[in-house]
């Protein structure tokens, strides 16, 4: 199956690609490869490579962090966005994590896939993407 021409990517994607230890890490490197052979724009923001970063220095150490940002960074299209995008994060964040556990950075991810991205699929592991009506493909 070829994968569309531009994915969102999430860090539960990301991290999944390098902690050979997660539970979904066999199925990240079959996207990746499939990526690779339908040659796909990876999208992400600032803030999900931030946190891809930290969570991969505190789970695993600074060698996959310094990984991810030396041979993962620079592959991908970094969306850029203004404080519009951060105030409709916070509103979306106050609205639907009362009930749920979302991340703020899911809520700005939110914002930009359907706002920026004309709802693009994302690639994504946790639960977090689909219950916030994101199209998922794990």
């Amino acid at each position: 199956m070829a994968l569309p021409a531009r994915l969102f990517c999430d860090t539960s994607f990301f991290y999944a690609c390098l902690d050979p230890h997660d539970t979904n890490h066999d199925r990240a490197e079959e996207l990746t490869d499939e990526a690779a052979t339908s040659a796909t724009t990876f999208f992400t923001t600032w803030d999900v490579v931030s946190e891809t970063v930290t969570l991969l220095r505190y789970r695993i150490g600074f060698r996959p962090a310094v990984t991810f940002l030396e041979e993962v960074k620079p592959d991908l299209t970094i969306v850029e966005y203004g404080q519009r995008v951060r105030d409709e994060a916070e509103h979306i964040f106050r609205r639907r994590s009362r009930s749920r556990r979302v991340s703020f950075c899911d809520a700005i991810s939110f914002v930009v896939v359907t706002s920026r991205l004309n709802g693009m699929p994302c690639l994504a592991f946790d639960r977090d993407f689909r219950a916030l009506g994101l199209t998922v493909i794990s």
